[in-house]
């Protein structure tokens, strides 16, 4: 049997980085609040890496592991010239977290990038892939990677979370 190739191939797939200003459309336009990846982060995926959206879980500054799906690649519905990692947690929080420190785990795919037709339409494929990464998503699985090295590790000197600001949408 020859070795894994194509989406889920490198998975598990651990990735942590600062959380930055993405472009703006996640809980704005889509409904959907993403903290998107510093530069860095992305540059370090593998060249042959899949573009696509993804699940798995994610930790801000080293809090409780949670759920999350995200998505990965140049987001062809915008024609974004940049490639991002954008992450929406499944659960909702009071204040953003720009500057805190993400760490994920990636432990499965769920589709392919592509472009819709409508905002409609992309609103509707997220709300899938949501629905599709809850389903997905064990408690076994929670419990085995909240006792990983990877998260139980202290965030990088010099990560130390920044003050929380509040905002009017929830991230």
């Amino acid at each position: 049997m020859g070795a894994k190739r194509g989406p889920g191939a490198m998975l598990p797939y651990f990735a942590s980085g600062r959380v930055v200003t993405g472009f703006g459309r996640g809980g704005k336009q889509l409904g959907c609040p993403t903290a998107n990846l510093e530069d860095a982060t992305v540059s370090d995926l593998p060249v042959d890496f899949d573009c696509g959206v993804y699940y798995g879980f994610a930790s801000v500054d080293g809090g409780p592991l949670n759920g999350m799906v995200m998505s990965i690649g140049w987001n062809p519905q915008f024609k974004n010239t940049r490639k991002s990692m954008e992450v929406h947690i499944l659960r909702s929080f009071d204040d953003d977290f720009y500057g805190s420190f993400l760490k994920i785990v990636i432990t499965g795919f769920v589709r392919p990038m592509t472009s819709f037709s409508s905002l409609d339409e992309l609103v509707k494929a997220i709300d899938e892939d949501i629905r599709i990464a809850r389903e997905k998503l064990t408690t076994d699985d929670l419990n085995k990677y909240a006792a990983h090295e990877f998260f139980n590790t202290p965030i990088p000197s010099g990560s130390q979370p920044p003050q929380h600001h509040d905002v009017n949408g929830k991230l």
